[in-house]
């Protein structure tokens, strides 16, 4: 049986949850929507909490009579499943749901969990078998996973939600479907690295290497070096876990300690360790090559059997046993303090090395900025002398126009004065000549009409009456003046 304790500061929202209507979809959908729109009885409400899952260590997780109860828990909906979604999902079995509990967790985003109470064991039986195991969508691989709840509390704080009721444990997540590890409904597989995983999940790797820390789960079975590849005098570093010779081959495992500072490496035949600064063993402990477990070696008999028969060590000396095992109490603070300092080293020489290289990094960012900003700045300056260079050719070349214009003006002005001034005499030219041919043929009536006279008395007597000028001009003047000469 299954215990829930959410860990929330909120309180229940209600939902308007439904399926709006569609035209164009089909009959058994539109039954379907009158069926949960005729259930408006259902209370839908969502609440923001973390959730945690109990399971009775007494009892198996698989639904039997007596773990039954009208409170169902889907551990997992993923969130491209909206609520109206859900509800088309559970189908016609939501008609017998009274509550419907929507439960969000801010820090994750991809799925939600549903609580849902039944009026009773029978209806809650009837959704348990329909819906179990079913897929929220054909074409994912998503699958409905239902759990039958005693209880649910509702608190603010963290550690009492975080801490199991009695005799119960809280169910850990898969990092892969994200879904409650159960033994009794779904096989679970532990790694080399002490991972877990459902056995669906992991069956789908592509990879060799763990999907939470990426250790590569295929281990050789054969250990060689990592540099040269011998399989002889091997010695791996306690720090790191480099595997490398020993110094009577190729001595990488001695070049790695000059290289990394890692002066601790464990030799893999013997199970002893090897501190390259004090340049001797630092075991106090003997380790089993069967159980790898630690046992103790006699302090004055050398025999790792105990009684050897060549010595006379007596082993029912109490005050003996007492002295050894405080020496290897000593011994053991002795070595977890030396482990520990040099681990604090190794951390403190790391942590240098990132500070360095976060400071180069810093540095070579800086300077390639500059140089990018330099080099930009150099490019915009050169622009803007080749601009300012095509500006006053543009300033010359506009000025030299502008002298043309005015000196093509100025001839154009002298062109049109000459032309008015050859127009004017030309036309004082045409009216003179008009002047002179009316007086010729003037001249030239008057002395066809004298002709025809033949009494020349009545001349004689005549008088000389002026002609009057229609225009003043030179040719009249010197018609009047001709005309006087005449008479």
């Amino acid at each position: 049986m299954f215990f829930l304790q959410v860990h929330t500061v909120d309180t229940d929202h209600p939902l308007t949850v439904g399926i709006p209507p569609d035209e164009s979809s089909t009959t058994s959908t539109i039954s379907q929507r009158n069926s949960i729109a005729s259930h408006a009885h259902t209370k839908f409400c969502e609440r923001r909490g973390i959730v945690h899952l109990f399971r009775s260590v007494s009892n198996s997780s698989l639904p039997n009579p007596s773990s039954q109860s009208t409170i169902l828990f889907v551990v997992a909906v993923p969130n491209y499943l909206s609520y109206d979604d859900f509800v088309t999902f559970c189908g016609s079995r939501i008609n017998h749901v009274s509550e419907l509990l929507f439960i969000r967790n801010d820090g994750v985003e991809e799925r939600y969990s549903v609580l849902i109470k039944l009026g009773n064991l029978t209806d809650a039986d009837r959704f348990f078998s329909n819906l179990n195991g079913k897929k929220f969508s054909p074409s994912e691989a998503e699958v409905c996973h239902i759990l039958f709840l005693m209880s649910v509390e509702y608190t603010e704080s963290a550690e009492v939600a975080g801490s199991p009721p009695d005799g119960c444990t809280e169910l850990p997540t898969c990092p892969v479907c994200l879904e409650r590890f159960d033994p009794d409904t779904s096989g679970i597989i532990h790694t080399l690295c002490d991972h877990s995983f459902h056995c669906l999940c992991i069956s789908k790797w592509t990879s060799l290497s763990c999907q939470v820390c990426r250790f590569c789960q295929q281990q050789d079975e054969k250990q060689a070096c990592f540099i040269c590849g011998t399989v002889e005098n091997l010695w791996v570093c306690v720090i790191c876990g480099f595997l490398g010779c020993g110094r009577y081959k190729e001595g990488h495992a001695i070049r790695h300690w000059k290289n990394m500072h890692h002066c601790y490496s464990l030799d893999l035949r013997t199970q002893q360790i090897w501190d390259y600064v004090g340049d001797n063993y630092v075991h106090r402990l003997n380790q089993s090559k069967v159980d790898c477990k630690f046992g103790e070696m006699n302090p004055h008999c050398m025999s790792h059997e105990g009684e050897c028969g060549t010595c006379e060590y007596d082993e029912n000396s109490g005050f003996n046993d007492a002295l050894y095992h405080s020496k290897v109490e000593a011994i053991v603070d002795e070595y977890n303090r030396l482990l520990a300092t040099q681990l604090e080293t190794q951390r403190q020489y790391y942590e240098s090395l990132l500070a360095e290289a976060k400071s180069k990094k810093e540095i070579s960012i800086s300077e390639a900025v500059e140089e990018a900003l330099i080099s930009k700045t150099q490019d915009i300056q050169d622009k803007l002398e080749k601009c300012v260079k095509e500006k006053n050719t543009v300033s010359e070349v506009n000025q030299k126009l502008i002298k043309n214009q005015e000196m093509w003006l100025a001839k154009a002005k002298q062109i049109e004065e000459r032309e008015l001034a050859s127009l004017k005499s030309r036309n004082e030219k045409i009216h003179d000549l008009e002047e002179q041919i009316r007086d010729l043929t003037v001249y030239i009536e008057a002395q066809k009409t004298l002709n025809n006279i033949t009494d020349s008395d009545d001349i004689k007597g005549g008088t000389l009456l002026p002609v009057p000028a229609k225009e003043s001009s030179p040719a009249n003047g010197r018609k009047k003046k001709g005309n006087r000469r005449r008479s």
